[in-house]
């Protein structure tokens, strides 16, 4: 498979470490934040940036990793880059060995952003600078940034299309709705989940959604309670088989499908083809995440509606340029020191903008970006 965005990897090196966002505020690391190098300044060569991803079984997280890689590598950094399979116990030794192998960076997307705090405490004793990469690591004080994209957004943007698709704004209704919510061990669930539950619970209390499960949370608080864990696709498929063979007997039909994710997306299509849903005007609208390459091709072949792209090489630019600002003893630009508290601090974020792709929109985002190839795609 030729993927496209490998073939913008060098061409956005200097974008990436060079560029910063004009409408960014800057954020002045202190004294306990892990200077690389002690507070001066280090040659790239001579610093180490450890890269922590969850998982290869992820189509984004090995995007994401190569793509942060080739960045850096590319602008004559070192890296080491390790996946842990979701196992958390895997990521936190891949951790230590990367602090003994004397990282100055670490950039991290946790499995389970509350395990963390013994081993960045261990990375703090060593003055290493920690970057939360896209989901945010909790109860420890030695997070020193964020980066990520708006995820209430990308929940917003969901339950918007979804009003949008079956306007609800105008009174339609009712239809019936199934809810689902990613893994609760991820931060980042919650934020996709209450963006998404902000616009559509209105209408689950005025009964134009009506949720034959019973699985629609009283509140955003209680999110959990449908989330699937590990964002597998079995699962996903496995659940969404058990409300159909439970809950839509008789002839009834499920509607539309609020799935957070590309990767519960696909579970969820394929139970729905297993009982008779098949592509047309009937096809439940269902909503997903992060344009993984079988989601765009279900999209292409009316099995999924929509999905929120979030350009991954976007994150790996903003992250590869917050290193070197790190790197350099320089300011590092954030544009949000509100949101994201970790239980112990508010961690200085760099937000990003998320993107709706549909079945319309794949070729003028996806292919003309570069993401994908037209070959990728089949166009």
């Amino acid at each position: 498979m030729s993927l496209g965005w490998k073939k913008t990897a060098t061409g956005l090196v200097t974008a990436g470490l060079l560029v910063g966002s004009l409408a960014a505020c800057s954020q002045e690391r202190d004294s306990g934040g892990g200077d690389a190098g002690g507070g001066e300044t280090a040659a790239a060569e001579d610093t180490l940036v450890g890269i922590a991803m969850p998982t290869k079984s992820l189509e984004r997280w090995n995007r994401d990793g190569t793509h942060l890689e080739e960045l850096l590598q590319g602008a004559e950094y070192e890296t080491t880059l390790q996946y842990a399979d979701n196992k958390v116990d895997q990521q936190l030794t891949q951790i230590e060995n990367m602090i003994n192998q004397g990282a100055d960076v670490l950039v991290i997307a946790p499995i389970d952003g509350t395990t963390l705090g013994p081993v960045l405490d261990q990375a703090a004793e060593q003055d290493i600078t920690v970057i939360a990469y896209d989901r945010l690591i909790n109860d420890s004080e030695h997070v020193d940034y964020y980066a990520t994209f708006d995820n209430y957004e990308v929940g917003k943007m969901q339950g918007e299309f979804i009003a949008e698709q079956l306007d609800l704004e105008g009174g339609a209704g009712p239809f019936n709705l199934e809810p689902f919510a990613g893994s609760p061990d991820d931060n980042n669930a919650k934020f996709f989940f209450s963006g998404a539950w902000d616009v559509l619970k209105p209408y689950v209390d005025g009964g134009q959604l009506v949720v034959p499960s019973n699985k629609a949370p009283a509140s955003n608080d209680d999110w959990q309670s449908i989330g699937i864990q590990g964002w597998g696709s079995d699962a996903a498929q496995s659940e969404m088989e058990n409300r159909l063979n439970s809950f839509y007997g008789g002839g009834q039909q499920v509607d539309v499908i609020l799935s957070p994710n590309d990767s519960l997306a696909l579970g969820i299509a394929q139970a729905l083809a297993g009982n008779g849903y098949a592509p047309g005007d009937e096809y439940p609208v269902l909503t997903g995440q992060d344009a993984d390459l079988a989601n765009v091709q279900n999209m292409m072949a009316g099995k999924q509606s929509m999905t929120v792209w979030k350009d991954t090489r976007t994150l790996g630019d903003q992250v590869a340029t917050m290193v070197q600002q790190i790197v350099a003893g320089e300011e590092v630009e954030v544009n949000d020191e509100e949101t994201y508290d970790n239980g112990v601090k508010v961690v200085p974020t760099y937000l990003l903008p998320p993107e709706v792709v549909t079945p319309d929109t794949v070729e003028s985002a996806l292919v003309e970006s570069e993401f994908y190839t037209a070959d990728d795609l089949g166009l």
